[in-house]
């Protein structure tokens, strides 16, 4: 197998996790309570992240002021996108999960306005209306009927996700703060948050049986830091265009694990739904980056492409609060 192949196989591999983390976690929190899921998900990430800044450098394992000051409030916003966002894939199919969370694609460009110049092109509003579209079919269901709970929660999700990622960027432009020591941060800060609610429920979490532990486990460090690991080596190797293409195939995958190990169904309705959500995401991202990249008179050559670091940065911070993306490249949701 060639390097390109290679490299390739791992990034579609890193795509595959993250969209079969909305099963894992729906099956979790049908064996626990979602504010235990939380926390031990927090917690053992919490842990992975720490001992990786561990075993590095001596002089990397500080943190700077300006790192705590961004990972702090990071935290929060962070942990009310899992809350939310746990509690809707325990009320709707992972499939579904998986391709509405994919709106942050599209919202996150209407909230982040910093440094940008001039509107949207239509094209993208356009991109957008078939997503808004793609997601009343996916809540369809069988037929047309009020949208359920889930779908609801995973909707607010996105949204608030997409400001997340504005903050991110916020906070993080012209800043010299390392992803994994603000991510090891905002871990902390989330199982910090989540512990109160669960302790209580602690020993229901030590007395799970080995299934449900597996998944944990499974979340936690396979979703977030071998993903990490594996997509800031793949990265490297390749351009940040075609990385964000194979990871932009996560709701795909998101889909085929729900149908083909969840038992989820796809009728006509809500087939054309996904089809339509992964069409508008990949067509208002491409827009998107395009415009991006398109060059502002008023700004000098560094200031724009500061401008198109941060706003990378910041896809890449927000794909799992766990483990950092690579912050070359921009993650789907």
């Amino acid at each position: 197998m060639s390097d390109v192949r290679r490299t390739d196989a791992v990034l579609l591999l890193v795509a595959l996790v993250w969209g079969s983390s909305y099963l894992s976690a729906q099956t979790a929190t049908a064996a626990l309570p979602v504010l235990l899921v939380l926390f031990a998900r927090y917690g053992l990430s919490a842990l992975a992240c720490l001992g990786l800044i561990a075993s590095g450098r001596r002089g990397s394992r500080r943190w700077t002021r300006a790192e705590l000051r961004a990972g702090l409030p990071l935290g929060v916003t962070q942990a009310a996108v899992l809350l939310v966002e746990t509690y809707g894939v325990a009320h709707t199919s992972a499939a579904n999960a998986g391709l509405i969370i994919s709106l942050t694609i599209v919202l996150t460009p209407l909230l982040d306005r910093g440094g940008r110049h001039g509107s949207l092109p239509l094209s993208f509003f356009a991109a957008t209306g078939v997503c808004i579209l793609a997601v009343g079919l996916l809540m369809s269901g069988n037929g047309f009927h009020a949208p359920r709970l889930g779908d609801l929660l995973m909707l607010g999700a996105a949204v608030i996700r997409a400001g997340h990622v504005a903050l991110v960027g916020r906070f993080t432009t012209g800043r010299a703060i390392r992803p994994l020591q603000l991510t090891t941060v905002q871990t902390l800060v989330g199982a910090a948050l989540f512990l109160p609610a669960a302790a209580l429920d602690l020993p229901t979490l030590v007395h799970a049986d080995p299934a449900t532990w597996a998944q944990l486990v499974y979340l936690a460090l396979f979703c977030s830091v071998f993903a990490f690991l594996a997509q800031t080596w793949a990265v490297q190797r390749t351009s940040a265009s075609r990385a964000s293409l194979l990871l932009g195939t996560e709701p795909v995958w998101a889909v085929a694990v729900g149908v083909a190990l969840g038992g989820d169904h796809l009728t006509p309705l809500t087939g054309l739904g996904a089809a339509l959500m992964v069409a508008g995401t990949y067509w208002g991202q491409a827009v998107e980056r395009a415009h991006r990249s398109t060059p502002d008179p008023s700004l000098t050559a560094s200031q724009a492409h500061a401008n198109t670091h941060a706003h990378a940065h910041a896809h890449a911070l927000s794909k799992d609060p766990e483990c950092p993306s690579t912050p070359t490249t921009p993650t789907t949701t």
